[in-house]
Parts: structure tokens; C-alpha cells; sequence
């Protein structure tokens, strides 16, 4: 008989403690609040993700690379399941409260708007050559998600319920997102000796739940979170979780700016502020005032101060405004150099190494008697050319249609032709 996918239900084939399970054995558990009030929630595992950021040093003059470790964590399947449901039932409510409160238009991250950050940044940019001369503050916050208070948490989340308490089944989800542990991967592999180039192997999970209690217990690799604040960013809860957290401070900073006559938006720990050119002085002040209330805290180094004005009818300002990975000058809209860069450093990276592969193979083949085969380039197409559908051209092209700017096809045009030389070298 086939029955409907509920929306919080995905089936998941990641090693975890636990084995993964169909729709009806999970819509058993997390629909139950009793089970839920009573789970003992397994720990999150973690693996580092090392990427480079390729950024334009305005000292040095030259572009400079930086390594950034970024932690990825997820939950068992079962935990997971749990997050989802509750993250798909608190999302109604929330949905409600900031339209009640008239936030629908500010915030924009981690909600079905059928939109992406392109559409976004296009909307604030309009609303900045609509209103004409003004100030612009883009503001960012530090660590956003590691520094979410969770006494701050756990009243929002129970005000959005519409309750004064959370109730049991909530409070264990509540307790599982902020009193979590983390076990890194690579370790509890070692561990149970598993292969970390063919984990699976025909297993459905790391472990028995008496191998868990006597062997990974046991070993000390069970890292618990013991502050008072942050979440992991990876569960599928803990986007929602964020918008919950600033929900009295969008709507302190919705007041703020109506009465001055300004804008706000909020794409997760990314915000803009667009305000007549006299409140310049108190903008950002009050932004940091409130912002402290809960516990955050404004990055400086990422904090954008524009001033828009009119000068013989053009919009213009000293210099561009970065806002969602996009620039805008008044006038013309343009991809960030730096997103440039990090193109062209994938592109030589990748060409070296598909260069390098096919060298090795060609070796093999010529010891075997067998005639070279000259470099494969249809997968280098799809991955750095116009060619690829989920590449960075053709996420610079869609920009360029959405947004109607001249200025990013400008900018993409010459990826060809360098691609075509990174080929030939």
C-alpha cells in the first residue's frame, strides 16, 4: 500500500549508532511525546571540513590564501527524525508569529520562501536604488550559532508554543540540541576498527547498543557540551532554532527602523539596515545595544558603512556595498572579486589534478604496451564551464537574469577563454 512521505521525513544511509528506519517506524516515535519526553538522545558525530578562502589583501596587493576548518556534525537517524518533525511543527507556529508581528518581509534564511540568497540580495539592492540617497549598515554576527544563550532559547521557543513552560517531549528536544555531546568520527572509527575507506562494508550501523555502552562509553571519547550557550549548527533543527532566538530582536529592530523610516533584513547572521542619511550616527549603536541583549555580539571586521547619495540624477557611493556574496555600486550589481579568485583557484587546482591522475594512468598503460589516452575534459566541463548545470558560472549566469545585471555577465564572459588557457598550460 503506498503511503504519503510526511515533509520531516528523509531517509538518511549515513553510518551512526543507530540503523536507519522507514517512515511508519520513526512517525511511532517522534509522534509519540511520551517516547520523545523519555529518549535518550546518542551523541553527534563530528568530522572537520578544511576549505581555502581566496581573499583580495588590500596591504600586501595580491590575493592571499586562507585555510578555514569549518566542524561538521550530525545526529543518528532516529535523533535526527525527532529534530525534523518537531523543527516541521514549530515552523507553523513560528510562521504565524512573525506574521503576526509583520517580520514575513524581514527575515529571509531558513524559511520556505522559495527564494535563494540571489533574490535576496536583489531585493535589498532595489530597495537601496528605490529610496535613493541613504545609509546602509550591513551588519554580521560573530559565531552566531556557538553563542546562542540557551535560557534566552528556551523562553522563545516556549512563548512561540504559546506556553509559559515547555512541555516535557519539547524540553527533551530542548536538552538534546543545547546539553549535546560529540563523538569525532575518524576516533570512534578507530575505535571499533573500521575501515575509514569503506566504513559501511555491509554494516547498518557503527556499532551494537551494548558495544556502545561497554566500548565507546567507556573510552572517554564522548565530548559533552557544558556551556551555557550554542547549538549545532548542522541538526535540522537548528536553523529554526536561530530565527526563534531573534525573533524579540527582529521585532525590536522592525520598530526602530519604521520609526526612522528605514528597511531591515536578516539572512541568519547576516543584516542590513537601510536608513535616511541622518540616523547614520545612531544606527549602528543601537543595533550593538540590542544585539548585547542577547548575548551576541557584531564581528567588526565584516561590518559594511555605506552612504548612498544622488549626484546628477546617479546613485552613487565611495564604494561598493558587499551584501550576500554580491557588490552593488547605485548603478551596476557585480559578483565579489574574492568569489572570482576562488573560481579561478578551483579551476587551476582541479585541471593540475585531472592532469596529474591521467599522467599516472598513461604510465600504467604505456608499461602495458597500450597507447596514451589524451586528458578527459567532459567532467572538467561540467564542473567549471557553462556546460555544468550546479557550478559557479551557472550560478553566475542565473544571478545575472534574476538581478538583469550587465555587470556580472561582464565579469563571466573571460571564464571561458582562462579556462581554455588553464587546459592548454
Amino acid at each position: 500500500m503506498y503511503k504519503k512521505k510526511e515533509p520531516w521525513f528523509r531517509r538518511r544511509g549515513y553510518l551512526h549508532f543507530d540503523r536507519p528506519v522507514g517512515q511508519t517506524s520513526a512517525h511511532a516515535i517522534v509522534a509519540d511525546p511520551a517516547r520523545v519526553a523519555a529518549r535518550s538522545f546518542f551523541p553527534f558525530l563530528d568530522f572537520d571540513i578544511t576549505s581555502t578562502k581566496v581573499k583580495w589583501d588590500d596591504d600586501l596587493r595580491k590575493l592571499v590564501r586562507k585555510r578555514k576548518d569549518r566542524k561538521v556534525a550530525y545526529a543518528s537517524h532516529i535523533d535526527c527524525h525527532i529534530f525534523s518533525y518537531y523543527c516541521h511543527a514549530l515552523s507553523a507556529r513560528y510562521e504565524a508569529e512573525i506574521a503576526k508581528r509583520g517580520l514575513s518581509k524581514n527575515v529571509l534564511a531558513f524559511r520556505a520562501l522559495g527564494k535563494s540568497n540571489i533574490h535576496f540580495a536583489a531585493e535589498g539592492f532595489s530597495a537601496i536604488a528605490q529610496r535613493g540617497s541613504c545609509y546602509v549598515l550591513g551588519l554580521d554576527i560573530k559565531g552566531f550559532f556557538d553563542n546562542l544563550n540557551h535560557k534566552i532559547l528556551k523562553t522563545a521557543w516556549a512563548s512561540v508554543l504559546g506556553e509559559e513552560h515547555l512541555p516535557s517531549d519539547h524540553y527533551a528536544v530542548f536538552k538534546a540540541i543545547t546539553r549535546f555531546s560529540m563523538v569525532n568520527l575518524d576516533s570512534v572509527l578507530d575505535l571499533l576498527r573500521i575501515s575509514k575507506n569503506n566504513p559501511k562494508n555491509k554494516r547498518h550501523r557503527l556499532c551494537t547498543p551494548q558495544q556502545f555502552r561497554d566500548t565507546v562509553r567507556a573510552s572517554g571519547l564522548i565530548r559533552p557540551h557544558k556551556q551555557a550557550y550554542g547549538i549545532p549548527q548542522g541538526s535540522s533543527i537548528s536553523a529554526l532554532l536561530s530565527n526563534i532566538y531573534m525573533l524579540e530582536f527582529d521585532s525590536c529592530i522592525k520598530v526602530y527602523v519604521e520609526q526612522c523610516g528605514g528597511q531591515y533584513f536578516r539572512y541568519c547572521d547576516d543584516m542590513l539596515f537601510i536608513v535616511p542619511l541622518e540616523e547614520k550616527p545612531n544606527c549602528e549603536a543601537f543595533a550593538k545595544t540590542v544585539i548585547a541583549r542577547f548575548g551576541l555580539e557584531i564581528q567588526d571586521a565584516k561590518t559594511e558603512r555605506r552612504e548612498f547619495v544622488l549626484k546628477d540624477g546617479r546613485l552613487v557611493t565611495e564604494k561598493p556595498l558587499q551584501y550576500l556574496g554580491f557588490l552593488f555600486d547605485g548603478e551596476k550589481t557585480y559578483l565579489r572579486s574574492a568569489s572570482l579568485a576562488r573560481y579561478s583557484d578551483r579551476v587551476k587546482r582541479g585541471v593540475r589534478v585531472a592532469k596529474a591522475t591521467m599522467a599516472k594512468r598513461n604510465r600504467a598503460r604505456v608499461a602495458r604496451g597500450e597507447d596514451p589516452r589524451p586528458l578527459f575534459t567532459s567532467n572538467l566541463m561540467r564542473r567549471y564551464t557553462y556546460f555544468g548545470r550546479r557550478n559557479f558560472i551557472s550560478y553566475g549566469y542565473r544571478a545575472a537574469k534574476i538581478m538583469n545585471s550587465d555587470g556580472i555577465r561582464k565579469q563571466l564572459r573571460p571564464l571561458w577563454g582562462k579556462f581554455r588557457l588553464v587546459l592548454k598550460s
